[in-house]
């Protein structure tokens, strides 16, 4: 990634003014058309398709990385998005909905964010994406054959949540004032102003991504920041923006936080299966043949993620979010923010806390309780004939 002219670097930042909103549109857009979503598809699938609008900005930026086979930036961008999503974008949902809570009169500043039993397909789907991403890690590459397996893996998930029933329609008054107002309107419209959102939104983001990106490359240009830091961290969160924007518009709304935290596990699911399923497909095309991208050289990279992603399961899995597992994550990302060089030290942070809430299950009901609802739901909504 070459450091633009000077020329180029003021042009790139000026036009921040139009993609910003733009961006910041879109993610509105999608937003509402996913909220209307649920009351015909799965909530599950809604957020599935979601999160696919949402992630564009970093798979263009992952896939550019990828083309020119810069393993190190490649690796600190995709471990840098998904340790941003988990580290910084669920305490932020957190956060935004105790305030919202106490800005409503609400008692309890730190009430749980607690999730439907029909979560228990995001919680649980996440597992096998990181069981075999383990694998990866241990063995050092990522071949053509890992991206089949990770894309399979997402395909099952997809299946899954597919099979989760709409919502109840007597539920649509609690949707926002546009996603009511699109349920209110007569058929075939209202599938089709939801459809139209979807559309609308990704057209926008899709033309505003590449621009909204060089943008914000000129921006940290202008303020000095260095390649491997944008990489690492200003170039995931900026990618990722249109997902905090959403999460914390639904944070902020009454019984819609636990949609905000599954559409970034389902964000998660995406990133860990289908972006680094591609990450070896581009990686092959640019040099013409199969290759396998070799990742031993950041296998610490690899493992910090890896086991915050487990330690997310684990504390959703019994269908709540507390504050100090909210304020916990944040401060553990943090400190890997001003402490990068510690990072084996947040390998065994992440570790220990992992195992204190596994053995938890010894002395604390429902700890893992998403494990024993997913069979039920699996078995109470067989696929449709």
């Amino acid at each position: 990634m070459s450091t633009p002219a000077p020329d180029d670097v003021t042009r790139a930042a000026g036009s921040a003014l139009w993609t910003f909103p733009a961006v910041l549109g879109s993610a509105f857009l999608v937003a509402w058309a996913a909220e209307a979503a649920q009351f015909y598809i799965s909530q599950g699938l809604a957020l599935a398709l979601l999160a696919w609008v949402q992630v564009l900005p970093e798979f263009a930026v992952e896939a550019a990385i990828a083309w020119h086979r810069d393993v190190p930036l490649m690796t600190a961008n995709f471990t840098g998005a998904l340790r941003l999503l988990t580290g910084l974008g669920w305490p932020v949902i957190w956060i935004t909905f105790a305030l919202a809570r106490r800005a409503r009169g609400e008692k309890g500043f730190f009430a749980h964010i607690v999730l439907d039993e029909e979560h228990a397909v995001e919680v649980v789907g996440l597992t096998p994406a990181l069981v075999y991403f383990a694998l990866i890690i241990a063995k050092g590459s990522l071949t053509l054959v890992d991206s089949g397996v990770l894309l399979a893996i997402y395909g099952a998930y997809l299946a899954l949540i597919n099979r989760i029933p709409p919502r109840e329609h007597e539920e649509a008054e609690d949707a926002g004032a546009v996603p009511r107002a699109i349920l209110q309107l007569p058929s075939p419209w209202r599938a089709l102003s939801v459809l139209g959102l979807f559309l609308v939104g990704a057209l926008v983001l899709y033309f505003a991504a590449h621009p909204f990106l060089t943008s914000m490359i000129g921006l940290a240009t202008m303020f000095g920041v260095s390649q491997f830091v944008f990489v690492q961290w200003v170039a995931p969160f900026l990618s990722e923006f249109p997902e905090f924007t959403t999460t914390t518009y639904w944070a902020r709304s009454r019984g819609k936080a636990g949609m905000a935290l599954m559409n970034m596990a389902s964000s998660n699911i995406n990133q860990w299966t289908v972006l680094a399923a591609m990450i070896p497909i581009v990686y092959s095309l640019s040099l013409g043949h199969a290759a396998a991208v070799p990742l031993a050289a950041h296998r610490t990279e690899l493992w910090l993620t890896l086991l915050q992603g487990a330690l997310g399961v684990v504390l959703l899995s019994n269908f709540d979010f507390r504050a100090y597992e909210a304020l916990g994550l944040l401060a553990l990302w943090f400190a890997q923010f001003l402490f990068p060089n510690l990072r084996g030290l947040s390998c065994w942070l992440y570790g220990a806390w992992l195992v204190l809430e596994v053995a938890s299950v010894l002395w604390r009901e429902g700890r893992l309780r998403a494990f024993a609802v997913f069979p039920r739901l699996w078995r109470a909504h067989p696929p449709a004939r």
